[in-house]
């Protein structure tokens, strides 16, 4: 004669929650963890509270009682797991989207050409390693680059620091020509 496992309730919310834990650890990204620290949380208190007094983690009060807990810890887990963002370090190691690479700074870690190359991006996400091309020219390894055009996937447009000249500095270029062929020749 076979005999059924005879686990309480409590015990089989630890078991849940400690394979759906085990299943985060094997293939993380925050799709289980905070049900399975709900359940692993509920069925831990349901645990002492049934050795303390038996008779409260009995029947269809001890079920409603071990479902509200569920909810509490779930909703406690839910909120930490938010408020200190454990996988993505509030967004930060994250690239919202393709636009957000344009204008960001880096340094180029294997010499970029037209054809190929590799740059670190400063704040370039999760994996700040991005393939570079140069629009004309080549770019040599450790040379500071910000990014151009982030193009559509993992290969990025980038043009070396010193080569940039913004609005503001063209002006300014502009102010310091115009001064020096107003200024007298025996002022020079």
């Amino acid at each position: 004669m076979v005999v059924p496992l005879d686990l309480s309730l409590p015990l089989l919310l630890v078991l849940a929650g400690i394979g759906l834990v085990v299943a985060e650890a094997v293939a993380p990204g925050a799709h289980l963890i905070v049900l399975g620290v709900a359940l692993l949380g509920a069925g831990i208190v349901g645990l002492l509270l049934g050795a303390l007094f038996p008779p409260l983690v009995s029947g269809l009060v001890g079920t409603l009682l071990l479902a509200l807990l569920v909810l509490v810890i779930g909703a406690a887990a839910l909120y930490v797991y938010r408020e200190y963002d454990f996988y993505g370090g509030k967004g930060q190691a994250r690239t919202a989207d393709v636009d957000s690479l344009r204008g960001r700074t880096g340094r180029v870690t294997e010499h970029v050409t037209e054809t190929e190359g590799e740059v670190k991006l400063d704040e370039g996400g999760f994996n700040p390693y991005y393939a570079a091309r140069t629009t004309d020219g080549e770019i040599a390894e450790g040379t500071e680059v910000i990014v151009i055009d982030p193009g559509g996937g993992n290969v990025v447009t980038v043009e070396s620091l010193g080569a940039v000249e913004d609005d503001i500095e063209r002006e300014l270029a502009k102010g310091r020509e115009r001064a020096m062929e107003s200024e007298p020749e025996d002022d020079r």
